[in-house]
This record gives structure tokens, sequence and C-alpha cells, in this order.
């Protein structure tokens, strides 16, 4: 049995040469992946005969292993805090702050609240002299500077940045016990500085 296939695939290669033959299977190969791809999409509709299952393929998507969920549509859409505000810290006193954010909280947006208290103890904390004024800081870094000249602010700051990234980074809905963390984590801040 294996001499016949011996002898085809020998005189196979006395007529077609091998790098035209690697091109051919290359050219076939992709010609049969496109076509399993796309079937039944290129198929004429107008063959009444050719009643085949209607079959949806779709390109399979790449996942992250740790990827965020997606938002409730159904909530109202967040909007910056104090209307017109960004991700910015603004020239506000951290009265101000606290006064948003406890509006926030009595509203039910607990996640603006969460975000209007971290503002109001870094503004304290810029007010102090503790820290400079940087934008485009994340949290891990203020902390970190914030500690190294007062050792005193490292752990209620480390909790707060940690409230605020399992809320705005991880996307975990907000409660009413975030928001109530962060006050008490503001009042051991506060509390620490005088």
């Amino acid at each position: 049995m294996s001499r016949w296939w011996t002898e085809a695939v020998a005189a196979f290669g006395d007529v077609v040469p091998l790098p035209l033959a690697a091109l051919g299977l290359l050219v076939a190969a992709a010609l049969i992946g496109a076509g399993w791809y796309w079937w039944p999409h290129w198929v004429p509709r107008r063959f009444p005969q050719l009643r085949m299952p209607r079959i949806r393929l779709r390109r399979p998507r790449f996942r992250w292993p740790f990827r965020r969920r997606k938002r409730d549509t159904t909530q109202e859409p967040v909007r910056p805090a104090a209307e017109g505000i960004g991700d910015e810290l603004p020239d506000l006193p951290v009265v101000a702050f606290v006064s948003l954010a406890d509006r926030f909280a009595s509203e039910g947006r607990y996640a603006e609240a969460v975000r209007e208290r971290l503002r109001a103890m870094v503004r304290e904390l810029i007010e102090r002299q503790v820290v400079e004024h940087r934008p485009g800081w994340t949290v891990t870094e203020l902390a970190g500077a914030a500690a190294r000249a007062k050792p005193v602010v490292d752990a209620p700051l480390r909790a707060a940045g940690g409230v605020f990234s399992e809320v705005w980074y991880a996307e975990h809905p907000a409660g009413a016990q975030h928001d109530a963390r962060m006050r008490e984590l503001a009042d051991q801040m506060h509390r620490a500085l005088s």
C-alpha cells in the first residue's frame, strides 16, 4: 500500500516543483479558512434548493482574565462633581468638598460622594502643606508622599485610597457603607493632623 503512495508523490514532484506545491497548499488553506469564516454569507440567496440552516459565526473575542464589569445603564450617568469639575482637583476649600460629598450621599450617589471625600482629604493635606499639589498623581503616589512627610496619615490615607480604588477602578457598586467608611477615615486623618 505504501508503494503506490510513494510513486504518486514522486510523480507529482516530477511535474510540480516543491515551492509551487507549498504555495498552492497555503492558498488552498486560506480559501478554505475564508470560506469557513464567512459561510454561508457568501452563498447567493437565489438558489431555493439550497436550504441550509442559518449559522451565525462570530469571530472569537479576546477577553482579559480580569475585565471590567459593564456599568448598569439603567442608572443615571455619572456626572462630574460640581457640574463641570473633571478629574483634576479644583481650588476649593475643604468645606466645599465635604458639603458636596454630603449632598451626593443624600442623593444616593455614593460613588461621587466617595470621590469628593477623597478630594477633601487631599485638599486638607495641601492646605496643611503636608504635600504639594501635583495634578496627575495616583492615590498610591499621594499616600506615599504624605506618609513620608507625616507618617501618622499613612494608615487612614491608604485605607481611603483602597475604598476609592474599589469603587472607581474596580467599579464595585458604591453604597452607604463606603461613604460612611470614607467619612470615618477623613475624621481619623483630620485628628492625626491636628
